[in-house]
């Protein structure tokens, strides 16, 4: 069978990863992740759907990681302290190196593409 070389990023039927940050990330709440890998590519790369439960914890970013909000409300603090609010319809890129928080305020659901 040929691989497909049109794939929509739809997420029924596919089995969700349960998830959280590190404990010693956790800065404050009990957030928990669900993410649905739609692609997964040799030399790291991945697409998919990611959400969250409220709570805040740090975050590192090694990867470069495009992500579009589909639900919620999150805010996102970078380490010299600029806080952003994304919401559905918003879009942005993390680059590697970029260090600082992300706290989710209303249950967030976002698409992902991550490139290591």
């Amino acid at each position: 069978m040929s691989e497909q070389k049109f794939l929509t990023l739809d997420i029924s039927g596919i089995e969700p990863e349960a998830g959280a940050p590190a404990p010693e990330r956790i800065i404050s709440g009990a957030p928990v992740f669900r993410t649905w890998n739609a692609e997964e590519r040799d030399g790291g790369l991945y697409a998919g759907v990611w959400e969250s439960t409220p709570g805040k914890w740090r975050i590192e970013y090694d990867e470069w990681e495009y992500c579009r909000i589909l639900s919620g409300v999150s805010v996102i603090t970078g380490e010299g302290g600029e806080a952003r609010t994304v919401r559905a319809g918003d879009s942005f890129i993390l680059r590697p190196g970029f260090r600082g928080s992300w706290e989710v305020l209303e249950t967030t659901r976002k698409e992902y593409v991550i490139r290591l």
